[in-house]
């Protein structure tokens, strides 16, 4: 009974710090931001890959039943870009529509389209700045963005916390240690890989991922590839 009522004690102590965002624990972690960072593990899977002239983003969309539609995973911000989200769609859509406007925003004022690690940098700080305020919950979902710009191809993925990183390929979502231990094991290919090839190596990294009962098809999976004289096109259905 005495072990009971200090476990109880424990548990207490280590959830008053869970409460608030802006509150550290003894162990310097925010605990809000880390369950934000969970959602976005929880979700459904997507990943993407570069080479020297396009990048491509994958994704498995999930379908609350039989009788609905399947969630749509990836959006296109501008002919140069588009993102694939894994974690709270609707926090994603928000988030997507910020960065049609910055991109609309930097086209009309100054002619040319949005250098993409700049929209990037801009939507990192947006996310940091849910970290230090009581007043809104961080966001619970992480970005793939693809971009091809005047300064080549790139690939970054956001995260709830505020911190953006480059990759040559990566997955983000749920089961996606699979398709990164497939990315790692092929990636130094991918550089010199065509587009169609580029797109075979997302559709094998996509497979490993999925659950024993599960199939990839033609209604579960998207694609979107940007590059060279390739404006941002989504590949779903039949064009599969």
């Amino acid at each position: 009974e005495i072990r009971q009522k200090k476990s109880k004690f424990i548990n207490m102590f280590r959830n008053q710090y869970d409460t608030d965002v802006t509150v550290w624990s003894p162990q310097g972690r925010l605990h809000q931001v880390e369950y934000a960072a969970e959602a976005v593990n929880q979700g459904t899977i997507c990943l993407g890959l570069r080479s020297s002239s396009y990048v491509v983003l994958a994704g498995l969309k999930r379908s609350p039943n039989e009788l609905a539609a399947f969630q749509k995973k990836i959006f296109k911000v501008d002919e140069h870009l588009g993102i694939a989200m894994s974690g709270l769609t609707a926090d994603g859509r928000s988030i997507l529509k910020y960065m049609r406007t910055e991109a609309l925003n930097n086209k009309y004022v100054f002619g040319t389209p949005i250098q993409g690690n700049r929209l990037v940098l801009d939507l990192a700080d947006m996310y940091q700045s849910c970290t230090q305020s009581y007043v809104r919950r961080p966001y619970g979902v992480g970005l793939l963005v693809a971009i091809y710009d005047q300064t080549g191809p790139h690939l970054f993925v956001t995260e709830p916390s505020g911190n953006y990183f480059e990759y040559y390929a990566m997955a983000i979502g749920s089961r996606s240690q699979s398709s990164r231990t497939y990315l790692e094991k092929e990636f130094e290919n991918f550089n010199s890989s065509s587009k169609d090839d580029l797109i075979k190596h997302a559709l094998k990294a996509l497979a490993s991922s999925l659950s024993g009962d599960t199939e990839l098809d033609t209604k579960n999976v998207t694609l979107a590839i940007v590059g060279e004289n390739q404006p941002f096109t989504s590949i779903e259905g039949a064009e599969l």
